[in-house]
């Protein structure tokens, strides 16, 4: 392990915690930023209605089809070393996106900028959990980390909004270029250099080819499958592509003497758990921001900027709810407060799938279901982390980080195709019956959001059932006996 830069022990700890989450709050901040961009961006450089989609998608779909393989790098090469890099080759890729003059230069940018936030998230969160004892000091830091990371995608609408009705479409993308760059340039002065120094130096091509192309492809074919259809020859051919190379990693891995995913870190229940309900998680709470700015803007008839403004109380109600999570955890455990959490999201979706048009309002219709979400999302996003990181060891910690980022990635991606096609369905069937275009799309919405509160609710069920009671309660006496033990003097 390389040698730390000389740092006071404490005070520079929480240094670096600010400096980690400031770094994921950009890379989460960057999926939800161009939404509201979009119809400036379709203007400026002519894109076509199908291809404007992938201004998102780009970004999203090489950021979840890379994450393990950018958790485990941070292992294998050096958690430090590879957040650096990550945050510089997305500064770059936003510098890039912001000049670009066409369709392609613009998709590319943003294909690139996800490989940076793939590099940087992983490598971030393993450095918070090596660098936080497990207990109270972890569930602290995490709640630090959850409220930054839980209110990115509000804060990338209001972002948005901002910068699109004052600067132009391109700052959504300039704006991240001094952030990331200082950030870079900040790293080796608060961060010590850590990585897995017990294994060899031999890196898994196989197996990193086979599990980043099956779910770069499987991201894809799920993205896409509204334009190309649910059972198109495109849909069905990438998933049974995506299955059968996912099956080949496999395969690959149990065979390797140095895995890409050693699949010893499954022996870990509460890992096992956290990652299926992250996965949920993402299915529900990525659609209900995607298909609230729609009501917003298209039905209640918002501007960018109101919309970005609208997403105000919600960004606020998470980082509330997020420091209240590391405290919560500490005292119940994070299997109940994730169960909580839940069971708020739920309360949430079902609210928001009473929507009402004509005369629907903010106040009436958004504010109060989207302040209960936000309760439920800040609880849910810290304690299942925590979960996901339980028990693992210091050269597990990429691997850990990359799996539940990868879990709610493509979570996110499934559950916004398939809500997608719910709405869009129930629309186009409520429209034939001879209703308003508005009543049509606001059913569809409502649907969406129903469906979305399903999946919620399943998640809360599924947390109960897969998740150890027992490491929950392990945590919280950990957390006792750290808050116990008298604070050390700083050097």
């Amino acid at each position: 392990m390389s040698s730390s830069p000389p740092q006071s022990k404490r005070d520079n700890k929480w240094l670096a915690l600010a400096l980690l989450a400031t770094a994921q709050f950009v890379v989460v901040l960057d999926a939800s930023i161009v939404n509201v961009a979009l119809p400036s961006i379709g203007k400026d450089l002519d894109f076509s209605q199908d291809n404007l989609s992938w201004v998102v998608n780009a970004y999203t779909l090489v950021f979840g089809g890379f994450l393990l393989l950018g958790g485990r790098l941070a292992d294998l090469l050096g958690r430090r070393r590879l957040f650096i890099a990550g945050l510089i080759l997305f500064s770059l890729a936003s510098l890039a996106g912001g000049f670009a003059q066409s369709e392609g230069w613009l998709i590319i940018a943003r294909a690139v900028q996800g490989l940076g936030a793939a590099l940087v998230s992983p490598a971030a969160l393993s450095i918070v959990t090596t660098t936080f004892k497990e207990g109270a000091e972890r569930n602290k830091a995490l709640g630090v980390w959850g409220a930054v990371a839980g209110s990115g995608g509000a804060a990338g609408v209001l972002l948005g909004g901002m910068l699109t009705e004052w600067a132009g479409w391109e700052w959504v993308l300039f704006v991240n270029v001094p952030i990331g760059l200082a950030a870079a340039f900040i790293a080796p002065r608060l961060l010590a250099e850590s990585r897995d120094t017990e294994a060899t130096r031999h890196f898994d091509v196989a197996g990193a080819v086979t599990v980043t192309s099956g779910l770069a492809l499987g991201v894809y074919a799920l993205v896409d499958a509204n334009n190309a259809g649910w059972t198109s020859t495109q849909t069905l051919g990438l998933g049974a592509v995506s299955l059968a190379l996912l099956a080949a990693f496999v395969a690959i891995e149990s065979r390797s003497r140095q895995p890409l995913v050693p699949f010893s870190i499954f022996r870990l229940r509460s890992l096992r758990g956290a990652n299926v309900v992250g996965l949920l998680i993402g299915m529900s709470l990525f659609a209900m921001f995607f298909f609230i700015s729609l009501y917003l803007q298209q039905v209640l008839g918002y501007s960018a900027l109101k919309t970005g403004l609208a997403y105000l109380p919600l960004a606020v109600f998470i980082i509330i709810s997020a420091g209240v999570a590391s405290q919560l955890v500490t005292k119940l455990g994070f299997k109940p407060t994730l169960i909580l959490g839940l069971l708020f999201v739920t309360g949430g979706l079902l609210w928001f799938s009473r929507v009402s048009a004509p005369g629907g309002t903010y106040l009436g219709d958004v504010l109060f279901p989207s302040l209960l979400a936000a309760i439920g999302l800040g609880l849910a996003f810290v304690s299942v982390t925590i979960g996901a990181v339980m028990g693992t060891k210091p050269d597990e910690a990429g691997l850990a980080s990359g799996l539940i980022n990868t879990s709610q990635q493509v979570g996110g991606a499934l559950g916004l195709a398939i809500l997608s096609s719910i709405a869009n369905s129930q629309t186009e069937s409520v429209a034939k019956g001879g209703k308003g275009p508005l009543v049509a799309l606001t059913e569809g919405f409502q649907t969406a959001f129903l469906v979305g509160a399903c999946f919620a609710a399943l998640a809360a069920v599924l947390a109960a059932v897969l998740i150890s009671s027992r490491d929950s309660r392990e945590q919280v006496e950990e957390a006792h006996r750290s808050d116990a033990q008298p604070a050390p003097i700083p050097a």
